[in-house]
């Protein structure tokens, strides 16, 4: 199942990796795609919605579904 969310505050490519690494730690997540520059994350695997948003949350961004 592919999800996106909306990720702001990004800013570089650390900041990427951030968010990325935030999201591979969550259970079930498969694979991650961060994109900056289209403010977006695009998350394969079973996870609610809401768990991948507190997660780039707790990492420091502002995320939304």
């Amino acid at each position: 199942m592919s999800q996106t969310i909306t990720v702001e505050g990004m800013s570089c490519e650390h900041c990427e990796q951030t968010v990325g690494d935030a999201l591979e730690d969550v259970a079930g997540v498969e694979s991650v795609e961060v994109d900056r520059e289209a403010d977006r994350a695009i998350v394969e695997g079973d996870v609610k919605t809401q768990t991948l948003v507190s997660a780039v949350d707790d990492a420091g961004y502002d995320a939304s579904a």
